[in-house]
């Protein structure tokens, strides 16, 4: 099949309009027709949605494409795509940073490469090192891939009731443990975001690890009103653990949650994960989506307990002849004394370089 590549011009810039006949790709999607093609795939994440492009614009700034391929018959395939250009990690485009899933979503094999080769033709035109598609299976054989994280889901039993007596025992134990602590969960919206990311930005200290500004999240709650809700756990007034969770369909999510460990006694984390699986069961979700883990690490065994169930993401990587793989993972050695040094900062000199920092690292 031959294809023909010519530029064109969008609100953002040249871009690149790749036709493989009779498939046509493009960088100027109508939203609508973006989350109609979404809405219907059966492999569609929450991310693929077309909000997220301006999430992601406002909260950091980041150029974003969003490409199109279309038949006879209208959308056959979308892949939204960010541009990173960073002076400390260079240049490369991701779909889709800061969150679990991503990639290209078409309709059969042959709009799947058509995409891959407009992203390539994107990364190429930004002078990037790399492309990251993050996907749940390998889709393209010819790239090089990691397997290195796992996404833990668990089944939700049809009751609240039916779910307690199929914890283990020691799950039960710990929520009782904290019900007796006097702790409280509390779900909501915008109103608890100062109480989540005082939790979030000090187990991210904790952690070493350069936190998401408050504005991130601020982004996600105002274009996700209906699907996205905040829980927030309080010994007295203080928030001691807290989460934010997203939802497409019969499955929910929760990218994001924390807990301060000097209440780990206390077991606050285990009654936020209880009260997050009673929430999903009342709203008649099928599936919670405990979030992603590097297998026989602390997280994974944690999120064991709950019966979840580790499903493999794999990370696809496009680069130019001669390029390693990219590795900004906190794994790194590279990166220990830096995260070491980060543990010992302040959290009010964390929360205001590290949203500076992070915003480069998807």
């Amino acid at each position: 099949m031959s294809t023909a590549v010519t530029l064109h011009r969008d609100a953002q810039g040249p871009a690149v309009r790749v036709q493989a006949s009779p498939i046509a790709v493009h960088a100027d999607p109508d939203p609508g027709r973006w989350n109609a093609y979404v809405s219907r795939h059966p492999e569609a994440s929450a991310y693929h949605l077309y909000g997220w492009r301006n999430v992601i614009a406002r909260a950091f700034g980041h150029e974003t494409r969003y490409l199109t391929a279309e038949v006879a018959t209208g959308v056959a395939g979308v892949l939204p795509l960010v541009v990173f250009r960073s002076r400390l990690f260079g240049r490369f485009v991701v779909s889709m940073p800061f969150l679990n899933y991503g990639g290209v979503l078409a309709d059969s094999p042959k709009v799947e490469a058509a995409l891959l080769e407009a992203a390539i033709a994107e990364t190429t035109r930004a002078g990037g090192s790399h492309l990251e598609l993050r996907h749940t299976r390998q889709l393209f054989p010819q790239l090089q891939a990691k397997r290195h994280k796992v996404a833990m889901v668990m089944a939700l039993q049809p009751s609240v009731e039916e779910q307690w007596n199929a914890l283990d025992r020691k799950l039960r134990n710990q929520v009782r443990k904290a019900e007796k602590s006097c702790l409280r969960v509390v779900r909501g919206g915008a109103e608890l975001l100062d109480d989540f990311y005082t939790v979030f930005a000090r187990n991210m200290r904790d952690l070493g690890t350069p936190v998401y500004g408050a504005r991130w999240f601020r982004e996600v709650l105002a274009a996700f009103p209906d699907t996205t809700r905040l829980f927030v756990v309080y010994s007295g007034t203080r928030a001691v653990a807290a989460s934010l969770v997203h939802w497409r369909g019969a499955t929910m999510e929760v990218p994001w949650a924390s807990a301060l460990r000097e209440f780990n006694p206390l077991c606050p984390n285990v009654l936020l994960y209880w009260d997050m699986v009673k929430f999903g069961i009342e709203q008649g979700f099928s599936h919670f989506d405990l979030g992603r883990s590097t297998p026989d690490e602390g997280t994974y065994h944690f999120k064991r307990q709950w019966a979840a169930e580790p499903v493999e993401l794999v990370w696809e990587y496009w680069t130019p002849a001669g390029h390693p793989l990219p590795d900004l993972s906190p794994k790194n050695p590279k990166f220990d004394r830096a995260i070491a040094a980060w543990r010992r900062l302040p959290v009010r000199l964390t929360t205001l370089l590290g949203p500076r920092i992070v915003r480069n690292i998807p």
